[in-house]
C-alpha cells in the first residue's frame, strides 16, 4: 500500500505541479493531452455528462422522426430523397446485419408522414420535436462551457431553421460526391494502377476519419453560445471525429458476435444494440466538446475543484478591479470589456468574474449588450456610482439566507459589532465614485510613462559612463 500511494504521489507531482504557461514543445502538448485524458476520465466517473447523453438518447428517439420527415421533405423537393436510406445505412451500419429492418421501419414512417397535411397543429408539433433536439444538444453544449445563458428566441428560431435547411443540402452535395467519385471511370482506372491504387485504397480509409473530424469541429465551433476558437474546436473535432469512426468499426465487431444479447432479447436485441449505439455516438460528442472546452482553458487543468473557493475579502477586491477596469475603459471611450476579457486581464477565473458581473448588473450598475460574449456598460453615470455601493451590492445576499439566531442577545451584540465596522469602511469610500477611480488609474497609468523614459536616460548614461 505503501509503494502504490508513494507512485501516486510521484504521479501527480509529475502531472500537477509544474505549470502549463511555463512549458513549451512537446513537453506542453503531452502533459495537456495527459491532463484531459485524467479530466475526462474524472468527468465520465462523476456521472453528469453521461445523465445528459442518456437524456439525448430518450430525446433522439422521439425526435428521429420528425427531423427525417423534415429533412426528406427538402430533399424531395430537391429530387434526391433517395438519399435517405444510404446515410441512415451510414450511421447504423455498426448494429450489423439487423440495422436493414430498423431503417425500413424509419423510411416508412418518415414515407407515412405527410408534411402539407398536418395542419397547423401537427407542424408546430412536429418542429418543436425537432427543435428540442436541437436545443437539448446547444443545452448540453452550453452546460459543457459554462454558458449560463442559451440563445435568444429569434436566434434559436433563424439558427435552427439554418440548421434544418443546411443539412439536407450538405446530405445532398456528400451523396452527389460520392455517387460522383464511385461511378467516375478516371478513378477506376487509377485504381488498377500501382502505386496510385494503394493511395487511393488508404484515401477510402482515412477520409471518414477527415469527414467526420470537419463536421464535429463544425458542430463545436458553433453549438456553444459562445466564442470558440478555432484550434481548440478542431482538437474537440479530431478527438471525436476519430474516436467515433473507431468505435463505429469497434460496435460493429461487438454487434456481430454478440451472441448472449441475441439469446436474452431475442427480436428485441437490435432495439437494445440501438439504444447503446445512440448513447455511444452522444457520449462522444459531449466528451469532443469538453475536450474543445478545456483546450481553449488550460486553466481548468488542475488539480482539485476549480474554481477555487473566494473568500469574501476577495470578492470586494475584484468587485472594485472589474467596475474600476469598466469605467476606466468607458472613459476612454474604449472597447468595452467583455468577460472573457476581463478574466484574462485580471488573471481570475471566468466564473468568479461572471459572478461579480451578474450581481453588478442585478444591482443596477452593469447592463449588457449583445448576446455573444456579451460586453459590459455603466448603466448609470459614472461620477454619481460610489464605490460603497458596490461594495454594498456584492457583499448583498439572499435576505432568506440571514441567520436568525434564536437568542436575540447574540444577534445584537454581532451585529452591533459589524455595524461598526461597516461605517468605519464607508467612511473610506463615501466621497470617491468610480470616475475617480478611473481618473486615479489614469493619472498612476501617466505616472509611470513619465517615469519609465527618465529610468531608460539613467540607465543609459550610467552605461555610458562605465564604458568611458
Amino acid at each position: 500500500m505503501g509503494v502504490l500511494g508513494g507512485l501516486g504521489r510521484r504521479f501527480d507531482a509529475i502531472v500537477w505541479q509544474p505549470e502549463i504557461e511555463r512549458l513549451h514543445g512537446p513537453r506542453r502538448w503531452l502533459l495537456v493531452a495527459l491532463r484531459i485524458l485524467i479530466t475526462l476520465i474524472e468527468d465520465f466517473r462523476n456521472g453528469e455528462i453521461t445523465m445528459r447523453a442518456m437524456g439525448l438518447v430518450y430525446t433522439t428517439l422521439v425526435s428521429l422522426v420528425p427531423l427525417l420527415a423534415l429533412a426528406f421533405s427538402l430533399l424531395k423537393a430537391f429530387g434526391v430523397d433517395n438519399a435517405l436510406r444510404p446515410v441512415l445505412q451510414r450511421f447504423l451500419a455498426p448494429l450489423g446485419a439487423g440495422s436493414g429492418q430498423i431503417i425500413d421501419k424509419i423510411v416508412d414512417f418518415v414515407q407515412n408522414v405527410q408534411v402539407g397535411v398536418l395542419g397547423a397543429i401537427g407542424v408546430v408539433t412536429l418542429l418543436y420535436s425537432v427543435i428540442s433536439l436541437i436545443q437539448k444538444v446547444e443545452a448540453g453544449c452550453n452546460y459543457i462551457w459554462h454558458v449560463r445563458k442559451p440563445r435568444s428566441i429569434g436566434r434559436r428560431v433563424t439558427e435552427y431553421i439554418s440548421v434544418l435547411v443546411a443539412g439536407p443540402l450538405i446530405i445532398l452535395a456528400a451523396a452527389s460526391i460520392t455517387a460522383t467519385v464511385g461511378n467516375n471511370s478516371t478513378v477506376s482506372w487509377l485504381t488498377s494502377i500501382e502505386p496510385f491504387g494503394a493511395a487511393l485504397y488508404l484515401t477510402g480509409h482515412i477520409l471518414p476519419y477527415i469527414l467526420y473530424s470537419i463536421g464535429f469541429t463544425v458542430l463545436f465551433k458553433y453549438i456553444p453560445n459562445t466564442r470558440v476558437r478555432l484550434l481548440p474546436a478542431l482538437g474537440g473535432g479530431v478527438f471525436s471525429g476519430v474516436l467515433w469512426q473507431t468505435a463505429s468499426l469497434g460496435f460493429a465487431l461487438f454487434a456481430k458476435n454478440a451472441g448472449n444479447v441475441n439469446a436474452i432479447y431475442s427480436s428485441f436485441a437490435i432495439l437494445i444494440l440501438l439504444l447503446i449505439w445512440l448513447y455511444v455516438s452522444w457520449m462522444i460528442l459531449l466528451l469532443g466538446c469538453r475536450v474543445a472546452f478545456l483546450l481553449q482553458h488550460n486553466e481548468r487543468l488542475t488539480r482539485g475543484h476549480y474554481p477555487p473557493r473566494l473568500g469574501a475579502a476577495e470578492r470586494e477586491r475584484l468587485a472594485l478591479l472589474v467596475t474600476t477596469l469598466v469605467a476606466d475603459r468607458f472613459m476612454q471611450g474604449g472597447v468595452p470589456w467583455t468577460i472573457p476579457a476581463l478574466a484574462h486581464t485580471l488573471r481570475s477565473a471566468p466564473d468568479h468574474v461572471q459572478d461579480i458581473a451578474d450581481q453588478l448588473i442585478a444591482g443596477g450598475l452593469f447592463i449588457e449588450a449583445g448576446e455573444l460574449d456579451a460586453t459590459l456598460l455603466p448603466r448609470r453615470d459614472i461620477a454619481e456610482v460610489r464605490v460603497s455601493r458596490v461594495l454594498d451590492i456584492v457583499r448583498a445576499g439572499e435576505p432568506a439566507a440571514r441567520a436568525q439566531p434564536r437568542d436575540v442577545m447574540v444577534a445584537q451584540t454581532v451585529d452591533a459589532l459589524t455595524e461598526e465596522a461597516e461605517q468605519a469602511k464607508r467612511s473610506i469610500f463615501r466621497d470617491r465614485s468610480l470616475r475617480d477611480m478611473a481618473l486615479l488609474l489614469h493619472d498612476e497609468r501617466e505616472s509611470v510613462d513619465r517615469r519609465l523614459p527618465a529610468q531608460a536616460d539613467a540607465v543609459h548614461h550610467a552605461t555610458r559612463r562605465q564604458q568611458i
